[in-house]
């Protein structure tokens, strides 16, 4: 059963007529008896909170509004069960700890409203391609034990007027019953800043309707925004993300210990030092240096049981420096 809390209020903000809290609280209810695999009495119930919601009340003789309310919100998002967990990432201290503070609100959440107060769900994390936003927020996933869903905008984004706005309140209603991390990679493509004289009236209403449908995500929902581009972000966007972080490039030493990591992991030895590996890789995000590390351990095991595994770490080391030097080289020539 639903905490005798929520039944409580819900019953209190249904008497008093507040149908805003009685959604929200019903979406809380759903939320809890997903994560105790309820599923067909959560299916039940979001059934009927959807079946008497106006949202969903299109009139029949419009065709645009007909191919909008046939548009599932499953079609909307990508769900993964995440893997990583949180010790696989190379993070600075400050990082951990705000994760770390984070999580330990969402899983004593009932101490806080003991007090009046809710846990913090909303992230912005900031930093350059390849720096490890995605897998944060999957770690962050996996440290809640719920499933992480990625926004696809490709389905999102409409071509009829309205269209974008109306598949982003399909979506929220949608993640609102359940307990799961909503993850906005380039958040900047749904949160550009609205005073920009480029962007046409359509584009600010939909962030505008997608600032206002943030606030309306319960607490057991955390959003998670990623971008490489903060100065695009909408003003009022940065106020809505509570926990703010910044990713930055791995140092020599990240790089050093990432590689000791990943030896560790897949039981080989680069037969050279770390330090000496990263000092050729630094400047290079995580996504490459993982790439990097994955290219020697294919070759190493298609070449089993003849490998000569420091040739292969050497022959990789020579290929990404003709490749960063080509690279650079382009750039200057640009």
């Amino acid at each position: 059963m639903a905490r005798a809390d929520l039944l409580l209020n819900l019953i209190k903000y249904a008497l008093s007529g507040n149908k805003p809290m009685v959604r929200k609280i019903a979406e809380a209810v759903i939320a809890e008896e997903r994560s105790k695999n309820h599923s067909i009495l959560a299916d039940k119930l979001e059934a009927e909170l959807i079946r008497n919601t106006s949202d969903f009340t299109q009139p029949a003789n419009n065709g645009i509004n007909r191919v909008q309310n046939d548009f599932r919100a499953e079609n909307l998002i990508t769900e993964i069960h995440p893997q990583r967990k949180m010790d696989s990432l190379i993070l600075p201290k400050d990082i951990i700890l705000l994760c770390e503070q984070y999580v330990q609100e969402q899983y004593r959440v009932d101490l806080l409203r003991s007090y009046g107060l809710e846990p913090r769900n909303r992230i912005l994390l900031i930093g350059a391609p390849g720096n490890g936003k995605t897998s944060l927020a999957e770690a962050i996933a996996e440290s809640l034990m719920i499933p992480l869903f990625v926004v696809k905008y490709d389905s999102i984004i409409g071509a009829y007027l309205g269209e974008t706005a109306s598949r982003l309140r399909k979506l929220i209603d949608f993640v609102s019953t359940r307990k799961c991390v909503l993850f906005f990679d380039e958040f900047e493509t749904l949160g550009k800043e609205r005073g920009d004289t480029h962007e046409t009236g359509e584009i600010k209403r939909v962030v505008s309707s997608l600032l206002l449908q943030i606030d309306d995500l319960p607490s057991h929902v955390t959003i998670i925004g990623a971008t490489n581009h903060p100065e695009l972000l909408d003003r009022a966007a940065w106020r809505r993300f509570q926990i703010r972080m910044n990713l930055p490039m791995p140092t020599r030493a990240n790089i050093s210990l990432w590689l000791e990591k990943f030896q560790q992991k897949h039981n080989v030895n680069f037969e050279f030092a770390s330090e000496t590996i990263a000092k050729k890789l630094l400047g290079s995000n995580y996504s490459e240096i993982e790439e990097f590390g994955l290219s020697i351990l294919r070759r190493h095991i298609l070449l089993l049981p003849e490998e000569n595994i420091k040739e292969i770490v050497s022959d990789e080391l020579k290929n990404w420096n003709s490749r960063t030097m080509k690279f650079e080289s382009n750039n200057l020539t640009e």
